[in-house]
C-alpha cells in the first residue's frame, strides 16, 4: 500500500490495530533543520506492508491512535529518531515500544547491530542497501526506493517473534523493561534548554562562574535553534560557547568580537546572547552550577580496571551478551574509583550477571588466574595477613 490521504490511512490504522504487534520505521531529513522532517512513514505486520506519505497526506492524526495504543505493541530497530519524531507529531511518547536493536544485544549480537546485519543473520536475507543516502523527500519516489522503504518494515515482526523466543527461554525478556521504559518516556523527547550546557564540548575546562554563563548562552542557543529551526551549529558553535563563558561580554558589541560569533549571528542574536551572559554573571555563588569531577583514588586503579575488563569478558562470553552492554569501560573506572552509589553496574540484571562478582574482585575475595590457558574466576584463599 502506499497512502496519501487521510481516509486511506484511517482504514489502514483500523487494520494494523487488529495485530498484536506493528513494525515501524521513518524516512527523513534533519541536516539543515533542528527537528527532523518526516519523509515517509513504513509500517508492516504479517500480512501488510504498507507506505505512508507525511509529504502528500497532510492530516496524520489517525496515525496517532495506534502509537498510543497499548494493545498493540510498536516494533522499531534503533528507534530512538523516529520515536523523537512520534513525539514531536502528536505530542504524546508511542507506546508500548520494543527495539529490535537493543533486544538483540541481549541475545548475543554486538552492541548496536544494524539492521541489514540482524536481517541476514536471522533470516538468511540479504537487503539490498542502495537507496540509504538517497533525497526522501523528493517525488515521485523510484520503485527501488519504495522497494528500500518497504523492507524496512517486512521483516520486524519475524525478527521481534524470534527474539522474543529466544530472550524467553534464557529468561531475559525483563531485562529489556528499563531500556523500553526509557524509549517510552515523554522526557526522553523533550530536550530542557538549561542542562544542554552540560552536552557542550571542552565545557569540563570552565570554573563555576563560567559554567553559569555556558548554561545560560547553551540555553538560549538551544530555545533559538528551536525557533528558527535550524541545527545548533548554525547558531553558535561549541568552542564559541566556552570562549564566551571565558571573556563574559555583556554587550552586543563584545559578544560579536569573540571568534566564531560574528559570522554566524545577526544583530539580534548578538543582544540575546549578551543578556544570556548577564543572566549567568548575576546567578549567586551558592546557585553556580558545577561538574562532578572523579577523585583519583590511592592505588593502581587502571590495574584494577584491568582485571575487572577480563572478568567481564569472561561473563559476556559465557552468557552470549555483547561485552559493552555489561559494562563500558567508564562505569568500570567509576566502580574502582570507589562510585558505587546509583552505578547501572550494581543494578537489576547487570548486578545479578557481573556486578557482585566486580564489588568481591575489588574487595579480594575473589581472584584469577590461568588454568591450561584459560582464565579462571575463583574464591580467593584469605591468609592471616590479609585479614
Amino acid at each position: 500500500m502506499y497512502v496519501t490521504d487521510t481516509d486511506t490511512l484511517r482504514e489502514l490504522v483500523v487494520r494494523l490495530r487488529q495485530a498484536p504487534a506493528v513494525a515501524i520505521d521513518t524516512e527523513f531529513m534533519r541536516e539543515k533543520t533542528y527537528y527532523a522532517k518526516l519523509c515517509l512513514i513504513q509500517l508492516g505486520t504479517d500480512d501488510i506492508a504498507a507506505i505512508v506519505d507525511p509529504i502528500a497526506c497532510e492530516d496524520l492524526s489517525p496515525l496517532y491512535d495506534l502509537l498510543t495504543d497499548e494493545t498493540v505493541v510498536k516494533i522499531f530497530h534503533a528507534g530512538s529518531q523516529d520515536l523523537e519524531i512520534f513525539y514531536q507529531l502528536c505530542g504524546k511518547a508511542t507506546a508500548p515500544v520494543f527495539d529490535t536493536q537493543v533486544a538483540a544485544t541481549l541475545a548475543g549480537f554486538q552492541q548496536q547491530v544494524g539492521y541489514g546485519a540482524l536481517i541476514k543473520e536471522m533470516l538468511g536475507v540479504t537487503l539490498d542497501k542502495g537507496d540509504t543516502y538517497t533525497d526522501w523527500a523528493r517525488r515521485p519516489l523510484s520503485d527501488t526506493q519504495v522497494e528500500y522503504a518497504l523492507n524496512d518494515v517486512r521483516y520486524l515482526t519475524e525478527v521481534h517473534r524470534r527474539l522474543v523466543e529466544q530472550l524467553k527461554t534464557e529468561g531475559r525478556v525483563s531485562w529489556l523493561a528499563a531500556d523500553f521504559a526509557h524509549l517510552e518516556d515523554p522526557a526522553t523527547y523533550d530536550p530542557i534548554p538549561e542542562e544542554q550546557w552540560r552536552r557542550v564540548k571542552r565545557v569540563a575546562s570552565l570554573n563555576r562562574r563560567q559554567l553559569a554563563v555556558a548554561r545560560e548562552v547553551a540555553a538560549w542557543r538551544e530555545r533559538e535553534a528551536q525557533r528558527r529551526d535550524v541545527p545548533k551549529r548554525w547558531i553558535l558553535g561549541d568552542e564559541s560557547i566556552v570562549e564566551i563563558a571565558r571573556r563574559a561580554p555583556q554587550t552586543a558589541a563584545d559578544v560579536a568580537a569573540v571568534r566564531g560569533v560574528s559570522e554566524k549571528a545577526g544583530k539580534t542574536a548578538q543582544k540575546g546572547i549578551a543578556e544570556a551572559v548577564v543572566r549567568g554573571v548575576a546567578v549567586p555563588d551558592e546557585e553556580l552550577p558545577s561538574l562532578t569531577k572523579r577523585k583519583r583514588p590511592a592505588g593502581d586503579v587502571d590495574g584494577a580496571v584491568d582485571l575487572m575488563i577480563a572478568l567481564v569478558r569472561v561473563r559476556a562470553r559465557e552468557r552470549g551478551v555483547a561485552m559493552p552492554l555489561l559494562a563500558s569501560r567508564d562505569e568500570l573506572e567509576r566502580l574502582a574509583a570507589g562510585e558505587r552509589e546509583a552505578s547501572p553496574l550494581l543494578e537489576g540484571w547487570r548486578k545479578e550477571m557481573v556486578g557482585s562478582e566486580l564489588l568481591e574482585l575489588l574487595d579480594g575475595t575473589i581472584g584469577m588466574s590461568l588454568a591450561e590457558g584459560v582464565l579462571v574466576i575463583e574464591p580467593r584463599a584469605i591468609s592471616v595477613s590479609d585479614s
